[in-house]
């Protein structure tokens, strides 16, 4: 498997904000989101072996782990394995951030999915999200839409009404997408969509969502990487 990082901080964007998490990120991703800012993964990365992760993870000393990218089920090959193997050790909670445009059936239903339906804003990438893949959705896993503007929202709000509302899902996330260039100021401003407008939006439409800010750019510069 090929990754360009494995590193510990905390998690940033999730139900598990805010934890002590390791993070297994994947190279390679076959989407092109117009706010992608991962856009470092696409190509590169060094090649590991499972024995190789899973001594790395073991030296970091800390229970979640998050596989994420690029996309990680571009990998599935080997990160299927990898996960039964970390989830036997049973010392190990597992999530993985995916757009879900891969299909995710073979994924232990123990893993926690946070799947990221791409709305308009995505721009070429919007509409990937492979419907099937709903079925496979449990009451751990987490769907998120990440938001540029009104449009967007009314896309995610209309998705959730039809395809989730009735789910047993952990959360259902909405977070505002960050700007391409930010300042190097750990401020709200570095946000396309002002988190204040969402809110309302939410709040109007009586929404059964959560809004998700992504913290570690709030405590790091926002485009550091590892952290």
């Amino acid at each position: 498997m090929r990754l360009i990082e494995l590193y510990k901080s905390v998690q940033g964007e999730s139900t598990f904000t805010g934890v002590p998490c390791i993070f297994v990120r994947f190279a390679g991703c076959n989407l092109r989101c117009a706010w992608c800012d991962s856009t470092y993964t696409f190509h590169g990365g060094q090649p590991f072996t499972e024995d190789e992760v899973v001594a790395q993870i073991k030296a970091l000393h800390c229970p979640l782990i998050e596989f994420t990218g690029g996309e990680p089920m571009l990998h599935a090959r080997e990160l299927l394995p990898l996960m039964h193997r970390l989830l036997a050790d049973g010392r190990y909670t597992l999530m993985m951030e995916t757009s879900g445009e891969r299909p995710l059936g073979e994924v232990p239903t123990a893993v926690h999915k946070i799947v990221d339906v791409k709305c308009p804003g995505a721009g070429e990438a919007a509409g990937s999200f492979r419907m099937s893949n709903l079925d496979c959705l449990t009451p751990r896993d987490e769907v998120k839409f990440v938001l540029r503007d009104r449009r967007d929202y009314d896309f995610a709000r209309d998705f959730i009404r039809e395809h989730l509302a009735h789910r047993p899902l952990a959360a259902i996330l909405l977070s505002p997408a960050f700007l391409q260039s930010p300042s190097p100021l750990r401020i709200a401003d570095n946000m396309e969509l002002d988190a204040r407008d969402l809110v309302g939006w939410m709040l109007e439409d009586n929404l059964p969502a959560r809004l998700s800010l992504q913290i570690h750019k709030f405590i790091w510069e926002p485009q550091k990487k590892g952290v």
